[in-house]
C-alpha cells in the first residue's frame, strides 16, 4: 500500500478513541478542564474573563498554553495532569495529521464533522464513490471519538483517577 502507516485508519481510530477518552478524563476528574478540547477551553477562558472571573479563567489558559509550547501526577496535582495531557495532545496532533491523505483531527471532532459533511455533500451531488469513502474516514473516526468519550467519561467518573492508565 501507498499509505503511510501514520496515516491507517487502525492508527487513526485509536487516537480518536483515546482523544475522547482524555477530553472526558480530564473533565471529569480533573477539575472541568479539557485536555484535548482547546476549543471549549478557550469558549469557557472567554466567558470568565468577560464576566471578569480572573482566577477561574486562568484554569482554562493554562492548559490552551501548554497545548501552544503528557498524565501520571496525583489529584493534588489536577491541573499538572491537564497541562501534560494537553501537551500530549499538541504532539498528536502535530504528528498524526492525515488519514489515507485526508486531512483530519484525532483530538477534536469539528474539523472532522466539516470536512465530512462537506465530503458527503459532494458525493450526493456529483455521486463520487471517492467522496463517500472520505467521508467515511471522517464520520467513523468522530463516531469513535465519541465511543472514547463515552466509554471514558463513564469510567472516569466510577473508577476515578486510575482510570488514566487505560
Amino acid at each position: 500500500s501507498d499509505v503511510q502507516m501514520s496515516e491507517a485508519f487502525v492508527n487513526s481510530a485509536f487516537l480518536a478513541l483515546s482523544g475522547g477518552f482524555q477530553d472526558a478524563y480530564t473533565y471529569n476528574v480533573r477539575d472541568e478542564v479539557f485536555s484535548n478540547a482547546q476549543t471549549g477551553n478557550v469558549v469557557l477562558l472567554s466567558q470568565h474573563l468577560l464576566a471578569g472571573d480572573w482566577g477561574i479563567a486562568l484554569r482554562y489558559l493554562l492548559p490552551v498554553l501548554s497545548f501552544a509550547l503528557g498524565v501520571f501526577v496525583p489529584s493534588t496535582m489536577n491541573m499538572l495532569a491537564t497541562i501534560l495531557v494537553s501537551f500530549a495532545c499538541a504532539m498528536q496532533v502535530q504528528t498524526f495529521r492525515k488519514i489515507h491523505g485526508y486531512s483530519y483531527a484525532s483530538t477534536m471532532c469539528i474539523g472532522n464533522l466539516r470536512s465530512g459533511t462537506a465530503a458527503l455533500s459532494a458525493y450526493w451531488r456529483r455521486k463520487d464513490p471517492k467522496k463517500l469513502e472520505q467521508a467515511g474516514y471522517y464520520f467513523g473516526i468522530i463516531f469513535l471519538f465519541a465511543l472514547g468519550a463515552g466509554v471514558g467519561g463513564n469510567l472516569s467518573i466510577a473508577y476515578g483517577y486510575k482510570m488514566i492508565w487505560v
